[in-house]
């Protein structure tokens, strides 16, 4: 079966809230047009609000029915995921999905976040870490399901523990692969956590495989002034069908993994096809960096410690 003609049924959502970020554009617009689709009311932190007025468009013709909205997120700003908590908890609307799905990907050279981490590490993992914190009143409200969309990167290189901040040595993909692992361990701990001390949420992982999208095209805002030479090669593969996956089959495994009643906590759901490209969503085993549950208390920990943010152990 080709990508393009991949699908899942997904459950009626009627009466639940999901928070995605990065689903302004690509493999997220993708996930929110399903989920809105199913019946969920759909909150959209998004760090350029025009982008977010064209995703809550054309998420609503495609279901007029849609109950969508944008919030500001920046997640290079840890003091901007902090406003986004606070307004979400003046809200007090339960939350019932989180999908942990923004990210930016291989700055040619080494950039920091406005609190100043490298530029990967802050805005995929740390950010989102912040997030999750300032969110956990609602979600526990929800009982929600948490869903951190990480890569098939986090199967390659592994944690800089002695410069987390490459601030010796930029390596853009190697860093990238960090990002990844980093926050592949966090959402396996936080459900360990959750089990631990009765936050009553759910937490497991997701990736899309390799499908062209904007993360390695043209990206004035990190550095890159024309499309890369994989972007191209992916858009010439996923036209044709081959290897790879589209945007909506790539949007498949984070779905499954949020919504489906078959998704099981500390699970990670990829691609099902060749070297996990493409194909449709299925159980994967975790990769060898994820599997420690030393690494996954000790990131826990320097999270918090980095980011601010205290979650509850009582």
């Amino acid at each position: 079966m080709a990508s393009r003609d991949i699908d899942i049924p997904l459950p009626d959502l009627k009466g639940k809230r999901a928070v995605l970020t990065g689903g302004s554009d690509g493999i997220g617009l993708r996930i929110a047009r399903r989920l809105a689709a199913a019946g969920a009311e759909i909150v959209l932190p998004v760090r350029n609000p025009t982008k977010g007025e064209a995703a809550v468009a054309e998420i609503t013709q495609a279901t007029p029915s849609a109950e969508v909205t944008t919030r500001v997120l920046d997640l290079s700003s840890l003091d901007s995921v902090a406003a986004l908590g606070e307004t979400m908890r003046a809200e007090g609307t339960p939350i019932h999905l989180l999908i942990n799905n923004a990210g930016v990907m291989t700055p040619p050279e080494r950039q920091t976040t406005s609190d100043g981490f490298e530029l990967q590490f802050g805005t995929n993992h740390l950010a989102h870490v912040a997030l999750v914190a300032q969110l956990l009143p609602l979600l526990r409200a929800g009982s929600a399901r948490v869903t951190s969309q990480i890569s098939i990167a986090a199967d390659q290189g592994g944690i800089n523990w002695d410069d987390l901040q490459w601030q010796r040595s930029y390596d853009g993909m190697r860093a990238y692969s960090q990002s990844k692992i980093a926050f592949g361990l966090f959402g396996l701990e936080l459900d360990r956590r959750s089990a631990a001390h009765g936050w009553g949420i759910s937490s497991n992982l997701s990736h899309p495989g390799v499908a062209p999208t904007s993360l390695l095209s043209a990206r004035p805002e990190v550095g890159r002034s024309s499309d890369t030479v994989q972007v191209k090669v992916i858009r010439w593969l996923s036209a044709r069908g081959l290897i790879v996956g589209t945007p909506e089959s790539a949007s498949l495994p984070a779905l499954y993994a949020a919504a489906s009643s078959d998704a099981q906590p500390r699970h990670l759901y990829g691609p099902k096809g060749f070297r996990h490209l493409g194909g449709a969503p299925a159980e994967q085993e975790l990769y060898s960096r994820l599997r420690s549950e030393k690494d996954a208390a000790r990131m826990w920990t320097i999270s918090q410690e980095l980011t601010g943010v205290r979650f509850p152990e009582d």
